[in-house]
C-alpha cells in the first residue's frame, strides 16, 4: 500500500468519529427539545465548519498518542484520541467563523465563509459559540471520570483565551482602515503568532495526548529530571511561529486554489512576517510605497505591494528562513533523552516533534 493510500485510510478512520459525534451532538440537541429547524440549522454548522479543512491539528492528537504509546491503539483508545482531535478541530472551527467576521474575508477553504452563506449573516457569531460549546460537551461525557479530566478541561481553556489574547493584539495592531505601519515589528508579529497560532495548533496537540498518556509534570530519565511539559512548549512555539509565518508567505506567494482561500494580509492591513520584513529592509523610497498602497482595499494598491516584495526578494529570504528554523528545531529535538524500546506512554519521545515537523517543512498550502 502506498504512503498516499495510508493516509488516507488514516484520515477515513478519523472522519468516521466526526460522523459519530456529530450525530451524538444532534441527539443531545433532540434531547434539549430544541425546534426541528434549530436542530437542522446545528446540523448544518458543524457539517460545514468543522470537518472540511486538513485535519492536522486533530489527527496530530491521534499520532502523538500512538507514538507516545509505542504500539497500535485499542478501538476505545483510538476513538478518545481523535474525538480529543476532533474537539481541537471544534475549536479551530469556533475560531475560524468568528475571525472571517471580523475580517470581513471572503472564502475559507475553496467555499464562502459561514457568514457569507445565504440566510445566516450575524447568526454566524452565535454559531461559533455553539461550536466552542461542544467541545466542553464531549469532554464531560467522556472524559470526567478520567484522571486527566481537569488538565483536559484547562488545557482547551487556557488555550482558547490564549489564542484570545493574540486575537486581540492582532486586531488593535492592525484595524483595517487606520494604517500605522509604525506599530509593526518583527517582535510584535511573534508575539501574536505564539499567542495566536503556536498554543492552539501545535502544543495543544501534543499536550493532549501527553495528559491521556498519563505524562507526568516531571520524571527522571537516564538521570536526567525532564520537565516534559515545558519541554514540549520549547520546541512547539516555535514550529508554530514557522507555521505561521509560511501561512504569511503563502497568503502573499500561494493562489486560492493552493491555499484554499483568497488571501488578504496586505488589503487587511495585516501584521504579516511579510511586511515586517520588508519594513526591515525598505529603503525609504521603499517605505513610501508600502506607507501609500498597504491596508487598501484596492487590487492595483496590493499590485504595487507585492511587487515591492518580489523587488525585495521576499521568496529568497522566506527559503533562507525556512532551512534556518528548520535547522533550530531539530537541534531542539535532539536534546530530549530517548527512552528505551518497550515503554507504553509516561515519557516524551522525539518522535512526535519530528512527526510534526515533517508534516510543515516545505509544505505548499
Amino acid at each position: 500500500m502506498s504512503t498516499a493510500d495510508i493516509k488516507q485510510q488514516r484520515r477515513k478512520r478519523f472522519e468516521e468519529v466526526f460522523n459519530r459525534i456529530r450525530d451524538e451532538l444532534i441527539e443531545h440537541m433532540k434531547g434539549e427539545k430544541m425546534p426541528r429547524e434549530a436542530i437542522e440549522w446545528y446540523h448544518r454548522n458543524l457539517d460545514f465548519n468543522v470537518p472540511g479543512g486538513k485535519l492536522n491539528r486533530g489527527m496530530s492528537v491521534v499520532d502523538s498518542v500512538e507514538i507516545l504509546r509505542g504500539r497500535r491503539l485499542l478501538d476505545d483508545e483510538y476513538f478518545k484520541a481523535a474525538l480529543l482531535g476532533w474537539c481541537i478541530e471544534l475549536l479551530q472551527a469556533f475560531f475560524l467563523v468568528s475571525d472571517d467576521i471580523m475580517d470581513q474575508s471572503i472564502t475559507r477553504r475553496g467555499q464562502p465563509c459561514w457568514y457569507r452563506v445565504e440566510g445566516v449573516g450575524e447568526i454566524a457569531i452565535n454559531d461559533s459559540f455553539m461550536l466552542e460549546g461542544a467541545i466542553y460537551h464531549l469532554l464531560k461525557k467522556y472524559f470526567r471520570s478520567e484522571p486527566c479530566y481537569v488538565h483536559l478541561l484547562e488545557l482547551f481553556h487556557d488555550t482558547t483565551y490564549q489564542t484570545e489574547m493574540g486575537q486581540l493584539v492582532d486586531l488593535i495592531t492592525a484595524p483595517e482602515g487606520q494604517v500605522d505601519l509604525a506599530k509593526f515589528s518583527i517582535e510584535k508579529h511573534a508575539f501574536i503568532v505564539q499567542y495566536k497560532t503556536a498554543y492552539y495548533s501545535f502544543y495543544l496537540s501534543v499536550a493532549l495526548a501527553m495528559r491521556v498518556c498519563g505524562v507526568p509534570e516531571s520524571y527522571t530519565l537516564n538521570g536526567d529530571t525532564i520537565e516534559p511539559y515545558k519541554v514540549a512548549l520549547s520546541i512547539l512555539l516555535p514550529l508554530g511561529e514557522y507555521f505561521q509565518i509560511q501561512d504569511d508567505f503563502l497568503d502573499y506567494a500561494g493562489t486560492p486554489e493552493q491555499i484554499g482561500k483568497i488571501g488578504t494580509d496586505i488589503v487587511d492591513n495585516k501584521c504579516s512576517w511579510c511586511v515586517n520584513i520588508a519594513l526591515s529592509v525598505a529603503t525609504p523610497a521603499q517605505r513610501k510605497i508600502l506607507d501609500e498602497n498597504y491596508g487598501q482595499k484596492d487590487a492595483a494598491k496590493e499590485a504595487a505591494v507585492k511587487a515591492l516584495y518580489e523587488e525585495l526578494g521576499l521568496r529568497e529570504k522566506y527559503k533562507a528562513y525556512e532551512e534556518s528554523a528548520k535547522g533550530r528545531i531539530e537541534k531542539l529535538i535532539q536534546q530530549i533523552p530517548e527512552p528505551e524500546a518497550g515503554v507504553d506512554g509516561g515519557v516524551l519521545r522525539r518522535e512526535v516533534f519530528t512527526s510534526f515537523l515533517n508534516k510543515i517543512y516545505k509544505r505548499t498550502k
